[in-house]
């Protein structure tokens, strides 16, 4: 006997939705945030990109340090779409420069921004760059940033696995 009917017509309106069953074990799905292995087997992986999510804090770090995700915490919509804000306009600002993840570290009000840049520029451009990104960036945070940048010769050095 299918009592469905009769609890949705007594249940209020905020009862009636009804919930699907999943038959699967919980730990059968774990594709996302993982990468696709091509056929050739020729994409490049760095060292945090190859490492799976599960493996945060085992082997492989957050990309945003920040508090605002503690119980009672306030700004957590605000902190994430500034990191949102942050990685774009470091990709866009240092174009095909970036060879690794934007790394975001917020410590009271000052936010430190790391990453690997490649050596594909003079050095006059990439001062002029890096002051030009700390300013507009404190500029538009209003707060202190500071980037902490290294550079690589070889984007070579930077792949750890292929994939």
């Amino acid at each position: 006997m299918n009592f469905l009917p009769i609890i949705q017509q007594n249940a209020p309106i905020s009862m009636q939705i009804v919930r699907g069953f999943r038959s699967s074990a919980a730990l059968s799905s774990v594709q996302s945030g993982r990468y696709k292995i091509t056929p050739k087997r020729d994409r490049p992986l760095t060292y945090e990109m190859a490492n799976p999510p599960h493996f945060i804090a085992h082997r492989k770090a957050w990309n945003s340090w920040n508090t605002s995700n503690l119980r009672g915490e306030l700004r957590t919509a605000q902190c994430i779409t500034e990191d949102m804000f942050i990685r774009k306009f470091m990709t866009g600002t240092w174009h095909s420069l970036v060879l690794s993840e934007v790394i975001i570290k917020r410590q009271f009000n000052h936010i430190r921004i790391a990453a690997l840049i490649k050596q594909g520029i003079s050095a006059r451009k990439m001062y002029f760059l890096l002051g030009y990104t700390e300013e507009m960036l404190s500029y538009w945070l209003q707060c202190p940033v500071t980037l902490e940048l290294q550079t690589v010769a070889d984007p070579k050095d930077v792949i750890f696995k292929y994939i």
